[in-house]
This record gives C-alpha cells, structure tokens and sequence, in this order.
C-alpha cells in the first residue's frame, strides 16, 4: 500500500487532510479543557462539544485524548517564534528567562502548559510530543549563543544547547518541583548567573 493511500495514525497530518481551522479549533478545546480539567478529566466528547466538531470527525482524525494532546503540542511546535536578538549574551538570555517566567509565573497563564507536563506523566505518546516540543524550541534558541560567539562575548565552541537549558532549568524547578513563586529580578539573576558562567568558560569545550 503507497503512503498516499494509507489511513493516517490518528493525532498526525496528512497533506489535503484536516484544514487549519479544523485542527486549530480542536487545539484551543484541548488548551482550554487541559486549563480546566487537567489531562485526567479531558475527555474527546469535551473537545468535540467545546470545538464545535463532530465526535465522529474527532475520534477518525485524532484517535484518543492521547491523540489530541501530542497533536495540540505538535501544532505550538509549528508557530512562528523566534529567540530574542537584543546585541547581548545577556540581554539575549534575560529575555528568554522573563518568558518562561510570564508562562508560569501565574496560575492562568501556566494552567496550559503546566496540564502538558502532567499528561507527559501518564501518557508515553504526550512525553514524547513534550520532547519533541521542547528540544525543537530550544534548538531555535541555540541562535542566540551561535550570535555571542560571533560577536566574541563567549568562547569558541560554548555548548548552545547547555546554555539554554541551564537558563530556563532553574526556572522551571522552581515553578514545577518547589513550586515557589517566580517573577522578573529573578529571571535576571539567573540570566546574569549563566551569562556569567559562559563568559568564563563553563561550558566550552574544556570543561566537558
């Protein structure tokens, strides 16, 4: 059977398949149901109701909640955004750190993605559409230790992808694990701290 002809796995695209206003309703139903249920309590009949698309229609194209989750996930990993560029190292990592702070410094804002990291705990296929979520946007925002190194703000060879994680990492430790409060001088601290430590060759080559 040619791949054109084959049934497509629920919770993927197929090109000529579902339109975009289709799949974008059923990704606002499943962020709002997430908000307010949580990943045990969405169900498909939710998402059908809440999109206005027929159970039948949710059910052939999506599968599963399971379905519905990594395909919401799969379709915020194919927005526009791009990293900061400010001309600094610094400025670059204070704004990528005030972002994760703004997403989960307050319970409506995190209810989404915070119900996200939930599901990846009690379904393998959400873990990993969160893997692949996370690993795409960091990977966009290698960019802007690529640009330090260009501009010789930090040594050659400095591990981009350790860099951003060491970023955002203590922000969502403290935002998912402690729980305890985050807010933007803490954001810049951090930020400040691993501008600080690339600066001084914590993460180039020598130090691996």
């Amino acid at each position: 059977m040619s791949t054109e002809s084959a049934a497509p796995t629920p919770g993927t695209v197929r090109p000529g398949g579902r339109t975009a206003r289709t799949r974008s309703a059923v990704r606002d139903a499943v962020l709002t149901g997430l908000a307010e249920h949580g990943y045990p309590g969405l169900t498909v009949e939710y998402v059908a109701e809440r999109s206005g698309i027929h159970k039948t229609t949710v059910y052939r194209r999506w599968g599963s909640v399971e379905g519905l989750v990594a395909d919401a996930l799969d379709l915020a990993g194919e927005d526009a955004w791009t990293p900061p560029d400010t001309g600094s190292l610094e400025g670059d990592l204070r704004a990528l750190a005030r972002e994760v702070t703004e997403t989960f410094g307050s319970a409506p804002a995190a209810a989404a993605p915070t119900a996200f990291i939930a599901a990846a705990f009690q379904s393998e296929r959400a873990a990993e559409a969160l893997r692949d979520f996370y690993t795409e946007r960091f990977a966009r925002c290698e960019s802007v230790v690529r640009q330090a190194v260009d501009r010789g703000e930090a040594p050659s060879g400095t591990d981009a992808a350790a860099v951003v994680r060491a970023v955002s990492a203590p922000l969502f430790f403290r935002a998912l694990i402690t729980r305890e409060p985050l807010d933007t001088p803490l954001a810049d601290q951090t930020a400040a701290a691993v501008a600080a430590a690339v600066r001084a060759g914590a993460y180039s080559p020598a130090c691996r």
